[in-house]
């Protein structure tokens, strides 16, 4: 088969409005126009479906180890992360965190002359330049240069061992389907008609909204809303349940809750939406919130209201690859990520529980050793971080005590405010704790969660404790630097190491020091 030119369509993939030189940038690298797809081998050891942070990473590794190596993608290399996700909300947030620092400079004795304004625009620009600079990471010819065969186009599978992409057939020895998710948004009479963004749309706005509904509050709706509040929007934060984050702690979103409230963000919980309707000046929202019937009327409306596996067009039927769409579940896989077939695997968001860009990292390099080399790396031996990156950050890793007791597991909690750690108060941060889980009786670390401005930090020191298998009564012993906020830790453990002077000890202590006197 010859090689052949990929075609995108009639349109290219969203996020890349507008079309100013930083996104020029970024489509030269992650989708080239000009890009000619190879000449197929006659037989691959890997072809991965999927160019996002699992496929680039499957790929990339399996081609250093010799392996010969085909990657599809139909859309932008990098997937979510890079052109959705991690990247543009993260340069946006700490544009959002420096609105807020300015905001508060008083507090500080630093008096801002005049009254500061976001220039929302600039602010944007700035997050298309960063991420246009980062995509070279992604880059086609990157991935060529490393040795990996890369289509841009549509696949799916042919047979067992066989995939199309447009008119080219790639066989293979194995195959990862690494497709990701993509968002969702609630059946809600005229929000079709009336318009909406998303986390894939969002980012290519170039002028404010003044109103703004983010509908869900999940991590990224909770991020984007205290963010874009920041940055001016007038938020309103429209969640199905009691509390936000409801899979989170609840210390942690109690007081993540009364931040949002204080910075300006209307919270309505327990709360549905009823009907859209596009006015002259906006769109209105009916919703029932606490039994009762109400409306508002915003510019925008965000939906950040859960993702879907991208199941579809790939024809898994033919490769005799079981999957559950309709529950959310996408491929279905086993505890090495293996398929139905044998012979295909699946990594990232399409297949994992947890949708995060760490843990498809992580799986991706289980998957290149299972699928080549027969290892036998097991998804529920992973120790699993995750952080939601509000101000403050709260992160977690592990077991809750929730968790923790319907597995019928007694744990013992340990938790240190963070108004007691010399650096979290003269940072004026004191907002925020460390909580640490023991198994009863024990120090080992069944979980944490850690409430703080760079939480994301500080949680992969409780995370390698729990992998090497230390314990909280060993953290105590670490010496920290001080004055830092992970001190908190060693403090955790110290409360720990303090409950081990039962009173009985204290009494033995006590005859031996008055013997030693």
């Amino acid at each position: 088969m010859a090689a052949s030119r990929h075609d995108d369509g009639p349109t290219l993939p969203p996020g890349l409005s507008p079309m100013d030189r930083h996104n020029a940038a970024l489509a030269a690298n992650v989708r080239p126009r000009d890009w000619i797809n190879p000449e197929p081998a006659p037989n691959y050891n890997l072809v991965v479906i999927g160019g996002g942070t699992a496929g680039l990473v499957t790929a990339a590794g399996a081609a250093g180890l010799g392996a010969r190596v085909a990657l599809v993608e139909r859309h932008l290399l990098g997937g979510d992360c890079l052109n959705y996700g991690c990247v543009p909300s993260k340069a946006i947030i700490r544009s959002s965190r420096v609105a807020a620092d300015v905001r508060d400079a008083g507090l500080f004795g630093i008096e801002v002359p005049g009254s500061p304004e976001v220039d929302f625009a600039a602010v944007m620009e700035r997050m298309r330049r960063l991420r246009a600079g980062i995509s070279h990471h992604d880059a086609a010819a990157r991935f060529r240069d490393l040795g990996v065969d890369v289509f841009l186009g549509k696949a799916c599978f042919s047979g067992p061992r066989t995939i199309e992409v447009g008119e080219t057939t790639l066989s293979f020895h194995s195959a990862v389907i690494a497709t990701g998710g993509r968002p969702v948004h609630p059946q809600v009479p005229g929000l079709a008609e009336a318009g909406f963004l998303t986390n894939e749309t969002v980012f290519s706005l170039t002028s404010r909204p003044q109103r703004l509904l983010v509908m869900g509050g999940g991590p990224i709706g909770c991020e984007l809303a205290q963010a874009l509040q920041r940055l001016g929007c007038r938020v309103t934060l429209l969640h199905k349940y009691d509390r936000l984050m409801n899979r989170e702690d609840a210390d942690a979103v109690q007081l993540l809750q009364k931040v949002f409230l204080r910075e300006g963000v209307n919270l309505l919980l327990n709360a549905k939406p009823l009907q859209v309707t596009k006015t002259a000046s906006g769109k209105l929202v009916a919703f029932e919130a606490a039994g009762q019937r109400a409306e508002i009327e915003v510019d925008e409306i965000l939906i950040a209201a859960g993702r879907a596996p991208n199941v579809e067009g790939l024809n898994l039927e033919a490769a005799g690859v079981r999957y559950e769409p309709g529950k959310g579940r996408g491929v279905l896989v086993d505890d090495r990520l293996r398929t139905s077939n044998r012979r295909i695997y699946a990594a990232g968001d399409i297949c994992l529980p947890y949708q995060f860009t760490h843990l498809a990292d992580a799986a991706a390099r289980m998957v290149i050793q299972n699928a080549l080399f027969f290892g036998r790396k097991k998804l529920s031996l992973l120790t699993i971080p995750w952080c939601t990156y509000t101000d403050p950050e709260v992160a977690h890793v592990g077991l809750s005590e929730e968790e923790a007791g319907k597995k019928g597991i007694e744990v013992q909690t340990f938790m240190k405010s963070l108004s007691e750690v010399d650096r979290a108060v003269v940072d004026g941060e004191e907002e925020g704790f460390v909580k640490i889980h023991v198994k009863q009786g024990t120090d080992q670390i069944l979980g944490a969660t850690i409430v703080a401005r760079h939480a994301g930090e500080m949680i992969s020191e409780v995370t390698t404790a729990m992998a090497g298998r230390i314990g909280l009564g060993a953290l105590a012993a670490v010496i920290h630097p001080y004055p830092t906020q992970a001190e908190a830790i060693r403090q955790t453990g110290d409360l720990y190491n303090r409950t081990r002077l039962t009173p009985r000890v204290k009494r033995w202590f006590a005859r031996y020091l008055a013997w030693r006197r």
